[in-house]
C-alpha cells in the first residue's frame, strides 16, 4: 500500500460514520463463531487486521478475551473504535500501520483475523508481503481467519478495485504452510441495502 491509500481511507472515515460504511456489521457474528470454534483460552493473543472501527474487539472483550490487538491503516477508524469503547479501549493494543509493511512481533499471535482487507491487495507483491506477515507473527499451530469478497461479490469497494475469491483460490494465496480447516460463505447486507457475498477461509498455520 502507499500514502495515497492511507489518504483514501482517512477520507472515508472523515466523511462517513463507522456504522454507514458498506462493510459495517453491528456484530461480526460469523467471525465470532469461527473464533469460538478455535477453542482458544481467554488469554490467547488475537489480532484483528483492518479491524478499524469494527465491533469485533468489543464483543471479544465482552467474551473475556483480554490480549487483543487491532491494526488498521486509518487513524480515524481506530479513533472511532476507541471513542466507542471508552475506558475499555485501554484493554486493547491499537496499531496504525500498513499490513504489507509493518514489523509485527515474531510468533506473537494465537489467532489472526481479517475481514475485508486482503481483497484490496490487487498486486501480487502486496499479497506476498501480507502472507509473510502472517507467517512471521502467528504462532506455529495458530489460527488464521480471512474473509474476502466471494467470486460473485462486488468488484469494487469504496471506489477501489478488489480481488474476488473462491475458497480454493483464497487458500492458494497462503499455500502449504496453512491447512484449510473449513470454508464458508456469508451474505452481507450493507447499511445502504446492498447484498454482498463473502467467502471465509479458516486455516491452521503449520507447526514448523
Amino acid at each position: 500500500m502507499n500514502g495515497r491509500e492511507k489518504t483514501h481511507w482517512e477520507a472515508v472515515y472523515a466523511q462517513r460514520t463507522p456504522d454507514s460504511v458498506s462493510w459495517f456489521q453491528p456484530h461480526a457474528e460469523h467471525s465470532l463463531e469461527l473464533i469460538a470454534r478455535a477453542g482458544l483460552t481467554r488469554d490467547a493473543a488475537i489480532i484483528d487486521v483492518g479491524g478499524g472501527a469494527s465491533t469485533l474487539a468489543d464483543d471479544l472483550l465482552a467474551r473475556g478475551y483480554h490480549d487483543l490487538t487491532v491494526l488498521d491503516l486509518s487513524a480515524a477508524a481506530l479513533a472511532a473504535a476507541q471513542v466507542r469503547l471508552g475506558d475499555d479501549a485501554r484493554r486493547v493494543s491499537w496499531v496504525e500501520a500498513d499490513i504489507t509493511a509493518v514489523d509485527l512481533p515474531r510468533q506473537r499471535y494465537d489467532l489472526w483475523h481479517d475481514r475485508a482487507v486482503f481483497h484490496f491487495l490487487t498486486d501480487a507483491a502486496q499479497r506476498h508481503a501480507y502472507v509473510e506477515r502472517v507467517l512471521q507473527s502467528v504462532k506455529p499451530g495458530g489460527h488464521v481467519i480471512v474473509a474476502t469478497f466471494a467470486e460473485d461479490g462486488p468488484d469494487r469497494c469504496s471506489g477501489l478495485p478488489v480481488m474476488r475469491y473462491g475458497a480454493d483460490t483464497l487458500h492458494a494465496e497462503f499455500g502449504a504452510p496453512f491447512e484449510l480447516l473449513e470454508h464458508s460463505r456469508e451474505t452481507h447486507h450493507t447499511p445502504g441495502g446492498a447484498v454482498q457475498q463473502f467467502v471465509y477461509c479458516y486455516c491452521r498455520r503449520s507447526a514448523s
